[in-house]
């Protein structure tokens, strides 16, 4: 059950991220008034809840202790109801990619109307657009390299495969969320000038002399 809720965790945050850089750049005017500290808590104890309501689901039936030849690799999960969990997965994944690209349409559109209005050459607004389409690739690239096999491995083997396959795949999924934080750390200029703040109490001078682009988000 804490294991489900750990992964179940760790993929609803990455798609909370994803949705919530969707809505800065679809509803760039009002994303502040209406993205509050309070909405932002409300929503991060809602998804809590819900994952651990995804733990207990073993506690309430999902299970195969009647039957032990049901068991998948997700012992004591069902083979069926692992399959459920995998197939879930993999649809949350192809949001996530439909809404990155929305995001990358319309970060494009941003540079170029900036772009236009501040009369940028046209090698700085490319660069500023395949810095932004590298983030997403890279985003999305390790996450999809670090869950889809163990996703996969969970829709075609059961119990009777050995423990060290289940293993060895659940592993990369379980450091994805170790190296999520370390991309968004080296790629967005907000959460580096926190990391300044919080380590040295000041902020670098290239920071500030630094104009935000569509890539930064």
């Amino acid at each position: 059950g804490l294991l489900l809720a750990a992964f179940s965790a760790s993929v609803c945050s990455l798609l909370a991220i994803t949705v919530d850089r969707y809505l800065s750049l679809y509803n760039a005017l009002t994303y502040h008034s209406e993205r509050t500290l309070g909405f932002t808590c409300a929503m991060v104890l809602l998804m809590w809840l819900l994952c651990l309501g995804v733990g207990l689901l073993p506690l309430l039936g999902w299970n195969c202790l009647r039957d032990q030849s049901a068991c998948s690799i997700l012992r004591p999960v069902t083979k069926d109801n692992a399959a459920v969990l995998a197939v879930t997965f993999l649809l949350l994944f192809a949001l996530m990619m439909q809404l990155y690209l929305q995001i990358c349409k319309i970060a494009f559109r941003h540079a170029q109307q900036i772009a236009v209005q501040h009369q940028f050459i046209a090698t700085a607004q490319a660069t500023s657009t395949r810095k932004g389409l590298s983030t997403l690739s890279l985003i999305l690239g390790t996450f999809a390299l670090c869950w889809i096999p163990f996703a996969i491995y969970s829709l075609v083997a059961d119990s009777s495969y050995p423990a060290v396959y289940t293993y060895s795949l659940a592993l990369p999924a379980t450091c994805n969320s170790l190296i999520n934080p370390i991309i968004y750390a080296f790629r967005n200029p907000d959460i580096q000038k926190s990391l300044w703040l919080a380590c040295c109490g000041c902020i670098p001078s290239t920071f500030s002399s630094r104009p935000r682009t569509s890539s930064d988000v």
